[in-house]
């Protein structure tokens, strides 16, 4: 019952910290929009030079004319008091712009977070298991690989590859090259592509904690009673080892969420990436801070979520 409230407390904690992180987030993303060239209106527009009086018009109607701290308070007051991430130059509702979109992005980033662990904590097992091997030698040379080819590289070279080279040879359309029209498959070449740094890092941290782990005296000691290798490194070891990548990965879901404007360019997918890339370019300052908003509270998230794994993989952790 103590143990309840300790964490009920700490969350509670946590989710007031999380408040000026937020307003700090969307404060310095609505600075940096607001300095960006050009006019809104006239992107509106596209080709076509706006009547003037139109355009004074508009700007009074999204307040561009207020000062940016003014602005700043009529958006951030309508996302914490009313839930209301304003309208777009258009007047569609930002949520609206947003909704189908997060559920690609997200589709992806559960694909490339599913693929980063099981391909990383396995590839790094493996490798601390064959400490100084060949094996060993060849997965470090892999992943140092991974991290120095740029992802728009290595984005077209599997396309070229799996995508279209092996439907080629096969006759089998196994990984779509863009869309989403082949539902979950869809997923598995933007996915790796996405994940591709974070597994090579992934793999190499998982190697280093294991690898420090079983060096412990604990595990020599239980080694010496007899227990069997695979239950030493399973029981004892790896869920040892498995806090830092636990911490890794929560914090890479954020990341891969933010980080998926290349990808979703490259393979043509209706996510949230290529929405921010858009809205960018034409200076649509609500629905570039309304997206980074929900990119922030998903970090933040999944920041405490992992915070709170911590005591069920280590039960000396306690939140007071």
């Amino acid at each position: 019952m103590y143990r309840r409230a300790c964490m009920g407390r700490y969350v509670i904690r946590r989710l007031i910290q999380a408040i000026p992180v937020l307003l700090g987030a969307t404060l310095l993303i609505f600075v940096i929009v607001f300095a960006l060239p050009g006019d809104p209106i006239a992107a509106l527009f596209g080709d076509k030079r706006p009547d003037p009086a139109v355009a004074e018009v508009l700007r009074e109607q999204y307040h561009l004319n207020d000062p940016l701290l003014l602005q700043y308070w009529y958006y951030i007051s309508g996302v914490l008091f009313r839930g209301d991430f304003g309208v777009n130059f258009a007047d569609v509702p930002v949520s609206q712009v947003m909704a189908g979109k997060f559920q690609v992005t997200l589709n992806l980033a559960v694909t490339a977070l599913v693929m980063e662990a099981l391909i990383g904590v396995g590839l790094g097992l493996w490798a601390a298991l064959r400490r100084g091997k060949a094996t060993d030698t060849a997965i470090l040379a892999s992943t140092l690989l991974l991290i120095s080819v740029p992802t728009l590289v290595t984005g077209f070279v599997l396309q070229l590859i799996l995508g279209v080279k092996l439907k080629l040879w096969t006759g089998l359309d196994i990984f779509p090259v863009a869309g989403t029209f082949a539902g979950w498959r869809s997923y598995l070449l933007p996915g790796f592509v996405l994940a591709g740094t974070s597994i090579a890092y992934l793999t190499r941290l998982t190697r280093t904690s294991l690898v420090e782990t079983l060096r412990a005296d604990y595990i020599r000691t239980a080694t010496a009673k007899g227990l069997p290798r695979r239950r030493v490194i399973g029981r004892h070891g790896l869920r040892n080892a498995l806090i830092p990548l636990v911490t890794y990965l929560g914090a890479d879901l954020g990341n891969l969420m933010g980080g998926a404007v290349i990808t979703e360019t490259i393979f043509n997918l209706p996510g949230i990436g290529n929405q921010l890339f858009q809205s960018v370019y034409l200076r649509e300052q609500p629905v570039v801070v309304g997206i980074i908003t929900v990119l922030v509270l998903i970090y933040i998230l999944a920041n405490l979520v992992v915070d709170l794994l911590y005591a069920v993989l280590d039960p000396r952790i306690r939140y007071e």
